[in-house]
């Protein structure tokens, strides 16, 4: 057994047991691949897939223990590398973050400056995605951390900590009737206007819907769409109000806006960062977190790693 049959085996795995898929993801030939994949199968005296014909058609149960082990062992390899990496050159290396727009647009630029001045010679690489794509790509180790606000809590491979809890506003051009709106904000006046805000699966998108059905409104809901800059476009555009994270407002840069608060219309969310569990996390990782959430110190951050419960997300900065 060797670490290029362990990385041929989760490949297939990870592409549906598709083995050209994975040969080509590995740069290799499908016949290397299978190759391997029966030697292991011989050394290890069971069979990890079921075939038919050519095709691997499914995992047997024995396989489905040796791959959930091959992939705790490639984990601990991949642990070995950090650790080496970290006392060989504590202050380079790349730090790779998965997270939504939102977090990269309007949160990150106040600390990514804090970090690349303290680690000049850390490489920062930001994969944005939705919160499903920020969990998996965590949970499989394809990043370092995630920053979302959904879908983290579904993967018990990750520990999660809990950041900051955070409300919505709604934009609506000046001149707008609800411009002039007096007193508190109403659902029911928001749902007589066509509504522009984030695709299902983004920023709290459920607490919206519920709050709506919760009145037995139905909001007219006229687009949707990934990030908050592409919801003030078309608010702009006169498409509809807008209804976004109140940290996706900027005061200097969305003028052209009248903004209205929503935070009593709607519950709360809550910002979390995620690390897979049981991995080696190097130095520059502890003073990011510090800086993006400074009660998270290296201290604290290795409490929770250890099983101790993370304290309650404070209030957006």
């Amino acid at each position: 057994m060797n670490l290029q049959q362990i990385r041929y085996l989760i490949a297939v795995v990870d592409h549906g047991l598709n083995v050209s898929d994975a040969a080509d993801a590995l740069y290799t030939s499908q016949p290397g691949v299978s190759k391997q994949i029966r030697q292991l199968e011989d050394e290890l005296g069971v069979t990890v897939f079921v075939r038919q014909g050519k095709r691997l058609a499914s995992m047997t149960p024995a396989g489905e223990v040796v791959v959930a082990t091959a992939r705790r062992a490639l984990r601990e390899i991949q642990n070995m590398k950090r650790v080496a990496d970290e006392f060989r050159a504590e202050d380079t290396g790349v730090l790779v973050i998965a997270t939504t727009h939102t977090q990269a647009r309007y949160v990150l630029p106040r600390v990514l400056p804090a970090f690349a001045a303290r680690y000049p010679k850390v490489r920062v690489v930001l994969h944005q995605g939705n919160p499903r794509q920020v969990a998996e790509s965590t949970a499989s180790g394809d990043v370092d951390l995630g920053i979302a606000t959904e879908a983290l809590g579904d993967y018990p491979d990750l520990v999660l900590l809990p950041c900051y809890t955070w409300n919505r506003c709604v934009l609506v051009p000046r001149g707008h009737p609800l411009a002039q709106h007096k007193g508190k904000l109403t659902l029911e006046a928001l749902a007589q206007y066509p509504i522009v805000t984030y695709d299902s699966t983004f920023t709290g998108r459920t607490q919206i819907n519920a709050a709506f059905a919760a009145r037995g409104l139905e909001p007219n809901v006229v687009l949707t769409a990934l990030d908050a800059d592409v919801i003030k476009t078309y608010v702009e555009m006169g498409m509809g109000i807008g209804i976004v994270a109140q940290m996706a407002y900027d005061p200097k840069k969305d003028q052209a806006f009248a903004v209205l608060d929503a935070s009593h219309l709607f519950a709360p969310s809550t910002t979390r960062l995620a690390l897979r569990r049981n991995v080696f996390v190097r130095g520059y990782v502890y003073a990011f977190i510090e800086l993006f959430v400074p009660r998270y110190t290296r201290v604290e951050v290795d409490r929770v790693l250890a099983g101790g419960s993370p304290p309650p997300a404070g209030p957006a900065a």
